[in-house]
């Protein structure tokens, strides 16, 4: 049996169905049951005791990084019998700064797991196709998408692809003690990103790059201040390059990467 966190998100909703289809058994960790092709089973990883059902007889995690006691949570897991995790990571790791929020508790993670005593892979991906789907609320109101950091390219990755990956490190023997770097097959820049979601979707879309104090207005009060400090010091300083191509998920599952416009054409749908 293998356990999902996450189960309700991009890439754990991924790696649910990947099992599924792939005809192994499969258990959802949710907060509250959830529409899912798998059985569940309702707990919250900030409370490790209140795992002991979901736990049972798994052998296997996928699991997010970033939880309160991540130590604790992992040894509850060893006591339970998990032998093997699989931990969602981020190039934040290893960034240039890591003096930030997300850094610290990627990093957190990371050595929680390494110290565990439990099998581990790491996936690193670079930032998701899905976040695409933050334009949404713009794209209802209008033609016109206004964004941070317009001039930086990103290799994004489809959360589908990081899933297979996932599936392969749960499931096959190599890949113990390993970090996956994953992306998608091109650098794109937000308004190339947009232009392709425009032509999947018929429509005639432009964007607007947002000048770092228009940025920076837009998101306080949305998102924390540590992650605001943590972004531009990504993506404006420039100490976390997700621009890089890695050939990761063709290595290990067999076939390239999909495509922006694949990810586009795949969920065409979610932007009507």
């Amino acid at each position: 049996m293998i356990l999902v966190t996450g189960a309700t998100g991009n890439v754990g909703g991924e790696v649910v169905r990947e099992l599924v289809r792939a005809g192994q058994p499969v258990r959802a960790l949710v907060r509250r049951p959830a529409d899912l092709p798998a059985e569940q089973a309702v707990g919250d990883l900030n409370e490790p005791e209140s795992l002991a059902a979901a736990l049972d007889g798994v052998r296997g995690v996928f699991l997010l990084p970033g939880y309160r006691d991540m130590p604790g949570l992992l040894a509850r897991m060893l006591r339970a019998g998990v032998e093997r995790v699989v931990l969602l990571s981020s190039p934040a790791a290893v960034a240039a700064d890591t003096r930030n929020a997300i850094s610290e508790f990627m990093i957190a993670s990371e050595t929680a797991v390494r110290a565990s005593g439990l099998a581990w892979t790491f996936l690193r991906p670079n930032a998701f196709m899905s976040n695409a789907l933050r334009w949404l609320p713009q794209l209802r109101e209008g033609d016109v998408v206004r964004d941070a950091f317009g001039d930086v390219p990103l290799a994004s990755v489809d959360p589908h692809d990081i899933a297979a990956v996932a599936v392969r490190a749960l499931l096959d023997p190599g890949h113990e003690e390993r970090v996956h770097e994953l992306s998608g097959p091109e650098r794109l820049l937000p308004a190339q990103r947009l232009a392709i979601l425009a032509e999947v979707l018929h429509r005639d879309l432009r964007f607007h790059a947002l000048t770092d104090e228009e940025a920076r207005a837009d998101m306080t009060g949305r998102v924390p201040e540590e992650y605001i400090h943590a972004f531009f010091s990504f993506y404006g300083d420039g100490t976390l390059d997700e621009s890089r191509i890695h050939p990761t998920v063709e290595k290990v599952t067999g076939r390239p990467p999909r495509t922006f416009k694949q990810w586009a054409q795949a969920h065409a749908d979610d932007f009507r």
